[in-house]
């Protein structure tokens, strides 16, 4: 399993297993970076690219897409797992919010399979917070991914579901704009969300989420830029958690 390094100076027992490789390869699944800047023209020299490890700039962790593993398993990673995001239902995942179907098919397709977290989103069946609380008192065990950028983007403040959030992913955006960067004026108030799990007795974990998805329409020329600045902003209102 290749992995693909920015710099050196990293200690061996973190390399190993890999391949560790110093230019950009079509295989190359991983790559660790300490401070060089990880954008879109790299990303597409990496088709097969799954993670990206950035600990300097102070993720302790990475979300993951379920759908571009290989078969069997999970990439060696140079961050912890925060969350598994997928198509399908997976126990102690999260998948995508059923779309283009029936409310009763939503509902069946969430009880697949047990102790499953959903992320509400846009044009689905849960975007609303009616129907997020719908739907969670019609799956048993059923719990949230909550984005709160899809949050502000579909209408709702992110805090009149964060009851049922067990991951949490932190974006600045609002309706029309799904990704906005910190220092423009969006709908989130992340001092307020902070407060509001802190004040819930929150235990999960935060991420920080931007994309550039250009085939979905969904653009962003340096996503990593953007979730390092976010997460510098929000993380002193981390101080304000309760020790655990």
């Amino acid at each position: 399993m290749k992995l693909l390094l920015l710099e050196e100076g990293y200690a061996p027992e973190l390399l190993a297993g890999f391949e560790v490789v110093r230019a950009p390869q079509d295989d190359v699944v991983a790559v660790l970076t300490i401070g060089k800047p990880v954008g879109a023209e790299l990303f597409a020299q990496l088709p097969a690219l799954r993670v990206v490890g950035t600990a300097t700039v102070g993720f302790d962790h990475i979300d993951i897409g379920l759908d571009r593993l290989p078969d069997g398993g999970e990439p060696a990673l140079a961050l912890p797992i925060g969350d598994r995001i997928g198509a399908t239902p997976q126990t102690g995942c999260t998948v995508r919010p059923p779309r283009s179907c029936t409310w009763d098919e939503g509902v069946a397709f969430l009880r697949l399979q047990p102790d499953i977290r959903v992320e509400p989103g846009p044009r689905s069946l849960l975007e609303t917070p009616e129907a997020i609380r719908t739907m969670c008192e019609a799956v048993p065990g059923l719990r949230l991914t909550l984005d709160t950028g899809w949050s502000v983007f579909c209408g709702f403040d992110p805090l009149e579901v964060a009851d049922l959030a067990d991951h949490v992913q932190l974006r600045q955006a609002r309706p029309g704009r799904p990704q906005m960067h910190i220092d423009e004026e969006g709908d989130v108030d992340f001092t307020a969300v902070m407060a509001g799990f802190t004040s819930l007795g929150y235990e999960g974990l935060f991420s920080v989420e931007y994309f550039d998805l250009p085939d979905m329409g969904l653009p962003l020329e340096d996503p990593v830029a953007w979730s390092v600045d976010l997460a510098r902003r929000v993380r002193p209102l981390l101080s304000t958690r309760p020790s655990t």
